[in-house]
């Protein structure tokens, strides 16, 4: 497993176990580490991992402006690339989105 495929792995499993900062961290370490086509998806779930900070934190618009930011990114990678179901996560950021805008920041856990 090369290395950027590692710090993918690690990443989603701290998205998955809620730990948003230390995700955040090891998919920006895998970003910086990519390809220039690969940028954007990595960066993309740079986002959904730091909106989910974000609505913890009581954050509003700093979530809010990371969800725009995930679906951007995320978007052309859609429906799969390298194993992660994009279009999944696409889901759950409209849908946290549309709480979000509702005025609630009670975001049901990423499944990634």
């Amino acid at each position: 497993m090369t290395a950027e495929n590692e710090l993918l792995e690690r990443g989603l499993a701290r998205v998955r176990t809620g730990r948003f900062f230390e995700a955040h961290e090891e998919l920006e370490d895998a970003w910086r580490a990519a390809s220039p086509e690969e940028r954007d998806f990595y960066q993309g779930l740079v986002h959904v991992a730091v909106a989910w900070y974000q609505a913890g934190r009581g954050n509003r618009v700093g979530c809010e402006r990371q969800l725009e930011k995930a679906a951007r990114r995320l978007g052309p990678y859609a429906p799969n690339h390298r194993d992660v179901n994009v279009a999944s996560i696409l889901r759950q950021v409209e849908s946290a989105a549309a709480i979000v805008a509702a005025g609630s920041l009670e975001l049901p856990p990423p499944r990634l």
